[in-house]
């Protein structure tokens, strides 16, 4: 059986297209080298790879001067096809120019009845179908701005329940604190012997250099009366031979 027609189009494997374009690199080759040789022609081949490596054959002494040759044939042309050639790209850029010029009016004119200007020369088909342009135009405006509330609003919830946790934690952060605050500055009765009765166990008597002093009863203070030397004086010698008032 025959091989079958193979489809032209790009093989997407690369190990097979690599594979493929080496064999039909080297076949395309082996042809134009046997053109040259058999029909005595000047063949000159320049191919270059995906990866930008260049495969060339010429059948001349240089590629150089077949290219020249190639380049002096196809644009060293008569006048006249040169002339004609200029003219008819100068009709097809006039032309260009035409239908470019036509498509911007008809857009601004477009644009001025979107505007609701220049709406007298329209037909009634015309007003129909611009009404049912403005309004497709409104409802995807109008879902443009609901879709965008709607993400501000999911954005702006976001934001509040960030917000909220972050509230929670500090609170609760706070009221640790405080407790642990108030269990510092204000400790447990037992512990430090708040209510106690004062205990009458004897104190342990300090060892070493100092010693406590041992205070005696404070004495108690006797005022006599002391008469007047003068008096005494005047008054005679007691029974003692003493002057009253006198301290011996």
């Amino acid at each position: 059986m025959g091989r079958g027609r193979v489809e032209l189009k790009r093989i997407e494997n690369k190990i097979n297209r690599q594979v493929t374009f080496a064999k039909r690199r080297h076949g395309l080759l082996k042809k134009a080298y046997e053109l040259s040789v058999l029909c005595d022609a000047e063949v000159a081949l320049i191919i270059f790879s995906t990866r930008g490596k260049l495969y060339e054959f010429c059948s001349s002494s240089s590629t150089i001067k077949t290219l020249e040759r190639y380049q002096s044939c196809n644009y060293g042309a008569p006048e006249t096809n040169v002339s004609s050639r200029i003219d008819a790209l100068e009709l097809s850029s006039q032309q260009e120019y035409l239908k470019l010029k036509l498509r911007c009016e008809a857009l601004q004119r477009s644009q001025r009845n979107l505007l609701g200007e220049d709406l007298g020369p329209l037909s009634s088909k015309e007003l129909e179908s611009l009404e049912k342009q403005l309004d497709s135009t409104l409802k995807l405006v109008r879902s443009m701005r609901t879709q965008y509330t709607v993400d501000q609003l999911t954005d702006l919830q976001r934001k509040e329940h960030i917000l909220n946790e972050a509230n929670r934690t500090l609170k609760q952060r706070l009221l640790e604190d405080y407790q642990v605050n108030s269990v510092q500055l204000n400790p447990n009765p037992e512990d430090i012997g708040y209510g106690r009765q004062p205990s009458h166990q004897p104190q342990p008597q300090p060892h070493g250099f100092f010693h406590p002093l041992e205070c005696e009863p404070e004495p108690t203070l006797h005022i006599e009366y002391q008469p007047d030397p003068i008096s005494a004086a005047t008054a005679g010698p007691s029974v003692n031979n003493y002057l009253t008032g006198w301290l011996p």
